[in-house]
C-alpha cells in the first residue's frame, strides 16, 4: 500500500451511464488490454461538491497525472434515485470494460453485492463500507472517529460558551462514527461542555447530504441557543452550516476536505479547521496498486497513524492549540488515548 499525501482537487463535469438490466449468471466484460480504464461512481453531489466526492476526484486526478494513458469514466448518483439505478450504473461500467471500478459511499453496497460476483475478473473498491466482501472487492475505510476526536478537542478548546454542536447529513452508522468521536474529543477536554446534536434525515435517506437550507436552519438554532462552534458532517449541505456561522459570528468545522480552501470565499474565514479524510490517498493508492498488480481484496483502514485522517491549519485559527492537538494525536496513535468508533 502506498502513501500518496499531496492530492489536488479539480472540477470536471460528470456523466451518467445508460441503464442496463440485471439478470442471473455471469456477465462477460470486453477483453482488457492497454492502459487502465477506471470507472468512478460518485455519491450524491458528484464532482464539485467541495467535500466528500471531490476528495475521491482528487485521487483520480493524481492517478491521471502519474499513470500513463489512464482513461476514466465518472458517473454520479442522483438525489432520490431508486436503489436499482446504482445497480444499473455499476453494471454498465463493468459491462463497458472499466477495471477497476471504484464506488464512493456506503449507498453503493447493495449494487456491489449484486454486480461484483457477476464480473469476477473486474476489480472493485468501495469507500466507507466494510460489510460488502468478495475476492474482487477492496474496502477503503477510515478511522473517522479518530479525526473527529481531534475536531471535538479543538471545538472544546476554542469555545468561549462551553457549548458546541454537530450537524450530520443523516443518522447512518458512518456519520454516527463522526459524532461519537467528536463527543469523546469534546468531553476529553471539557467534561462539562454542552453538545447539541442534529441530523438532517434518517439513516437510509441520503437527501440530507444535498439540503443546505436544512443544514443552515439546524445550525442557526444551535448558534442562537448558545453554541459557538458547530462541526458539520453533511456533504454538500455543509455550506448551509458555514453560512449560519457567518451570520452568527461564530465558528464552523469542515469535513473530508480542507474546506477553508474549497468552500466559497465569503465563508472561508469562519471555518475553524477541517477534519480531512484522505479519500484522495485511498483512491490513488488503490488505482496504483491495480496498475502494478499488487492490489488485494478486503479491508484497508486509513487511520491517524497512516495519515488517513487529520486536521487542517488553513487560516491560522488553531495554531495556538496545535501543540495540544499534536499531543493528543500522538496519544491516540500510541494507544494512550482510546477512541471508540461507537
Amino acid at each position: 500500500m502506498r502513501a500518496f499525501l499531496a492530492a489536488k482537487a479539480g472540477a470536471v463535469a460528470v456523466a451518467v451511464t445508460a441503464a442496463v438490466g440485471c439478470g442471473g449468471g455471469v456477465d462477460a466484460a470486453p477483453p482488457r488490454a492497454g492502459p487502465l480504464r477506471v470507472g468512478l461512481a460518485y455519491d450524491i453531489g458528484g464532482r464539485g461538491d467541495r467535500s466528500y466526492n471531490d476528495a475521491a476526484a482528487a485521487g483520480l486526478d493524481e492517478a491521471r497525472r502519474n499513470l500513463s494513458g489512464l482513461r476514466a469514466k465518472e458517473v454520479e448518483a442522483a438525489p432520490g434515485e431508486p436503489a436499482v439505478r446504482k445497480v444499473e450504473r455499476v453494471r454498465a461500467l463493468a459491462k463497458a470494460g472499466y477495471d477497476p471500478i471504484i464506488v464512493v459511499g456506503y449507498s453503493y453496497a447493495p449494487a456491489l453485492t449484486r454486480v461484483a460476483p457477476r464480473f469476477p475478473r473486474t476489480r472493485f473498491a468501495i469507500v466507507d463500507e466494510p460489510t460488502v466482501s468478495g475476492p474482487n472487492i477492496t474496502n477503503l475505510l477510515f478511522a473517522e472517529e479518530q479525526g473527529s476526536f481531534l475536531m471535538g478537542a479543538a471545538a472544546a478548546m476554542k469555545s468561549r460558551t462551553n457549548d458546541v454542536g454537530f450537524v450530520g447529513g443523516n443518522r447512518s452508522p458512518l456519520v454516527r462514527k463522526f459524532e461519537v468521536g467528536y463527543v469523546q474529543g469534546v468531553k476529553h477536554v471539557n467534561p462539562r461542555a454542552r453538545i447539541r446534536i442534529a441530523y438532517l434525515t434518517g439513516a437510509h435517506d441520503l437527501s440530507g447530504f444535498d439540503r443546505p437550507e436544512k443544514a443552515h436552519e439546524a445550525a442557526r438554532r444551535m448558534y442562537r441557543a448558545g453554541s459557538d462552534v458547530v462541526y458539520q458532517v453533511a456533504g454538500a449541505s455543509g455550506i448551509g452550516v458555514f453560512h449560519a456561522a457567518k451570520q452568527a459570528g461564530a465558528w464552523a468545522i469542515g469535513v473530508d476536505y480542507d474546506q477553508a480552501k474549497s468552500a466559497p470565499p465569503d465563508v472561508r474565514d469562519v471555518i475553524l479547521t477541517s477534519m480531512i479524510k484522505r479519500i484522495d490517498v485511498a483512491v490513488y493508492d488503490y488505482i496504483a496498486d491495480v496498475a502494478d498488480r499488487t492490489v488485494t481484496s478486503g479491508r484497508i483502514v486509513y487511520d491517524l497513524r497512516l495519515g488517513g485522517v487529520d486536521y487542517t491549519l488553513t487560516g491560522g485559527h488553531i495554531t495556538d492549540i496545535q501543540p495540544r492537538l499534536e499531543q493528543l494525536k500522538q496519544e491516540i496513535i500510541y494507544g494512550r488515548v482510546k477512541v471508540s468508533p461507537g
